[in-house]
């Protein structure tokens, strides 16, 4: 492991550690988003298997993503999510197989949309918590 990539690792980690429940939410739409960027651009280098572990590492953070749902809190908005996020790992799955660019990049712009949202909401999540503790 070189220099850089370790540096990346602890940073990462350390970013992990330090994260309060909607950090961490962020820190994996982040994650999402950099694996499709990167596949996307392993798919146009014809780097097939690169390609397969990038696209492979964006659904198990969506699953990861649908882990956090709270459907007794969320709702109606934690089942429409379930869905978004079921949409975006068929539609990754079949990017994958067809190395269909279009595909990894209507993921990506549902991704964004909704990262957008988590982030302008950032303020009244993180106070809420601050006085639930």
């Amino acid at each position: 492991m070189n220099g850089l990539q370790a540096y990346q690792r602890v940073n990462t980690q350390t970013s992990i550690t330090d994260a309060d429940p909607h950090k961490l939410i962020q820190l994996l739409y982040n994650g999402a988003l950099e694996r499709i960027n990167m596949a996307k651009a392993r798919m146009q280098a014809n780097d097939y298997a690169g390609k397969g572990k990038l696209i492979t590492k964006a659904i198990e953070i969506i699953g990861g993503l649908r882990s956090f749902l709270d459907f007794e809190k969320g709702g109606d908005l934690a089942e429409r999510l379930e869905a978004l996020y079921d949409y975006m790992e068929r539609t990754l799955f079949e990017a994958n197989a067809k190395n269909d660019v279009a595909k990894l990049d209507e993921v990506a712009n549902l991704l964004r949309s909704i990262k957008d949202g988590w982030d302008g909401i950032r303020e009244e999540a993180v106070g809420q918590s601050a006085q639930v503790g």
